[in-house]
């Protein structure tokens, strides 16, 4: 099921242009249009659900399958040997601007610690 007026979906029904980096059955990947990095992906399941306090056990193969998806980005985008960082944000604290569960794949040079 798709949400009519979120963004993440009108890009998955290709409503809204995007720069795809990979597309699966249930997952579509998509560079970031302000990225935090020289590589800024997100991956987004084609199923609308809200955030990632709304995955259930459910949803098990689903995060894998965005897990494989994050992955095969990270080897096309040449970031896997060298690292990368996988995030979920939830809520507004930690900017979370867009209610439609994403995780950011962010790599391209050293990533500090902490974050934020």
């Amino acid at each position: 099921m798709t949400v009519p007026d979120c963004i993440f979906c009108k890009i998955v029904r290709g409503e809204v242009p995007s720069r795809p980096a990979i597309s699966t059955e249930r997952t579509y990947a998509f560079h970031d249009i302000n990225p935090a990095a020289p590589v800024h992906v997100l991956v987004v399941p084609r199923e609308h659900i809200t955030d990632a306090a709304g995955v259930g056990p459910e949803h098990g193969g689903l995060l894998a399958e965005m897990m494989t998806t994050a992955a095969s980005v990270a080897e096309a985008q040449d970031i896997a040997e060298k690292g990368y960082r996988l995030v979920f944000n939830v809520g507004r604290h930690a900017l979370n601007s867009v209610p439609h569960l994403h995780m950011h794949v962010i790599g391209g040079h050293h990533l500090g610690w902490p974050p934020g």
